[in-house]
């Protein structure tokens, strides 16, 4: 365990560099970003060491993973956010752990969110997940609502009973014009972020960026990159 620990403070203290450089050069102060680790497919044990070591931020993108693991980690400070595709069914369970859901993207997933938020009680941060490979009204290929649709989409979450509209998250797309160009993707991100927040100035996330291009979002503006790999390494999947 002692091992194990080392290897994430290092790849943790190289992210933070990162994360600290690429403030430095956009102007920003390191406090804007926010690191959120991404500890899909890791074991609980990882996020214990992690925490040890002053994250508080965690993702998960499959609940069948998270659901245990954020239950076996409810003694540790963190903030759960939820990152993948989220089917209706699997809501009732993602609303009892997760802080934040950022991959909101479809008026059916707000209507269960507010539904099982309130039946939790519990008051569940959502941002809206922006398909940039997508045309003005279609989904993106891995989810995510069209920029034309992010009108329509805020005002039903704002509205929704234990819902709060926080912001915007996207994925650097691989398809579309912006395949290979994650700064202008992430900038077009934060064009949009600031048209939303003419409508809810309160919505002031904006979730870009991972390991392989997280200073690319921080040079955008980004106030949250999500990065796992970097941290926890390549490895396979633990049982």
């Amino acid at each position: 365990m002692t091992d194990r620990k080392d290897e994430l403070a290092a790849n943790l203290a190289k992210v933070e560099r990162r994360i600290a450089d690429a403030c430095a050069a956009a102007g920003r102060p390191r406090e804007d970003v926010t690191l959120i680790v991404v500890t899909k497919t890791y074991p609980a044990s990882d996020v214990r060491i992690l925490a040890e070591l002053g994250v508080r931020h965690v993702a998960e993108n499959r609940d069948q993973d998270a659901a245990p693991k954020a239950a076996a980690c409810m003694d540790l400070p963190l903030t759960w956010h939820f990152v993948g595709q989220l089917q209706t069914n699997k809501v009732r369970s993602v609303a009892g752990y997760a802080d934040f859901v950022q991959s909101v993207d479809r008026s059916k997933l707000v209507t269960a969110l507010s539904k099982e938020a309130v039946r939790a009680g519990r008051e569940l941060g959502c941002l809206l997940q922006v398909a940039l490979d997508a045309g003005e009204s279609e989904r993106g290929e891995r989810g995510g609502v069209a920029p034309g649709g992010i009108g329509e989409l805020a005002d039903l979450v704002a509205g929704a009973p234990g819902l709060r509209l926080d912001g915007l998250m996207t994925v650097a797309p691989l398809t579309g014009e912006y395949a290979g160009r994650e700064q202008a993707a992430f900038e077009r991100l934060m064009d949009l972020s600031t048209d939303l927040r003419r409508s809810h100035p309160a919505a002031t996330m904006v979730s870009a960026g991972m390991s392989a291009d997280l200073e690319q979002a921080v040079a955008a503006g980004a106030t949250h990159v999500r990065v796992g790999s970097a941290v926890l390494g390549v490895r396979p999947r633990l049982g």
